[in-house]
C-alpha cells in the first residue's frame, strides 16, 4: 500500500507538469505572438490525453492482469476534467471576455465549438459523481451507466479537435485512431460478455430440463 501511495503521488505530480510548463512559459514570455491560442491548444490537447488515458486504464488492467491500475482511473479522469475546465475558462475568459451572448452564438453557429462544448458539459456529471459517496447513492449499475458518457464526451472532443484543425490533422487523427481502438475493444468485450451470459443461461436451462421428475416418488 505504501508503494502504491508513492506511485499515486508521482502520477499526481506528473499530471501537473503540463500546467507547470504553461506557467513557466507565461512567466518567461514563451507563449509566442498568440498566447491565447497556445494556452487553448495546450489545455485542449491535454484534456484529450488524460481522457483517453482514463479510457485506456481498464483495458490495460485486464490485458496485463494488473488490478492495481484501476486505482489511478479516478485521479486521471479528474485531471481530464481539470484541464477541460482550464480549456473552457481560456475560451470564455481570455477569448470572449465573459460575453455570454457571443458564447451562445458560437455554440449555435460554429460546429467545432458545439462539439467541444458538448464534450465539456458531459464531463461535468462524471466529475460530480466520481466520489465513493455518489457511487453508493446512485448504485453501482446506475453509476456505470452514467459514466459511459465518457465515451460520448471523448468522441465529441476528438471531433472538436478534427474540425478545429484546418491544415495539419496528424495529431487529431492519432487521437481518433486511439479512441477508435478503445471503442472497438469495448464492443468486443461487450459482445463476449453478452455471448458468455447467453451461453450460461442456456446451460442452466438445459440442466433444469435434464433433471428427473421426482414428483410422486
Amino acid at each position: 500500500m505504501k508503494r502504491l501511495g508513492w506511485i499515486k503521488f508521482v502520477v499526481f505530480l506528473a499530471c501537473l507538469v503540463p500546467l507547470a510548463r504553461l506557467a513557466w512559459k507565461a512567466v518567461n514570455d514563451g507563449l509566442g505572438a498568440n498566447p491565447i491560442q497556445v494556452i487553448t491548444f495546450s489545455t485542449g490537447t491535454w484534456t484529450l490525453v488524460f481522457l483517453l488515458t482514463t479510457l485506456s486504464i481498464t483495458p490495460l488492467r485486464r490485458l496485463t492482469r494488473q488490478p492495481w491500475l484501476i486505482q489511478f482511473r479516478r485521479m486521471v479522469g479528474l485531471f481530464a476534467f481539470f484541464y477541460a475546465c482550464l480549456h473552457f475558462t481560456t475560451y470564455i475568459w481570455l477569448d470572449k471576455f465573459f460575453d455570454l451572448h457571443e458564447v451562445v452564438k458560437d455554440v449555435g453557429k460554429r460546429q467545432f465549438i458545439t462539439a467541444g462544448f458538448t464534450a465539456f458539459v458531459l464531463l461535468i456529471p462524471l466529475a460530480v459523481t466520481s466520489t465513493r459517496g455518489m457511487i453508493a447513492r446512485l448504485g453501482g449499475k446506475n453509476w456505470q451507466r452514467l459514466h459511459r458518457l465518457i465515451y460520448v464526451s471523448a468522441v465529441a472532443g476528438v471531433v472538436h479537435y478534427i474540425w478545429l484543425v484546418k491544415k495539419d490533422e496528424q495529431v487529431p487523427i492519432i487521437f481518433a485512431c486511439v479512441l477508435g481502438a478503445l471503442l472497438f475493444y469495448r464492443m468486443v468485450m461487450w459482445a463476449w460478455q453478452h455471448t458468455r451470459k447467453s451461453s450460461s443461461i442456456r446451460s442452466r436451462r438445459r440442466s433444469w430440463n435434464q433433471q428427473p421428475d421426482t414428483i410422486g416418488d
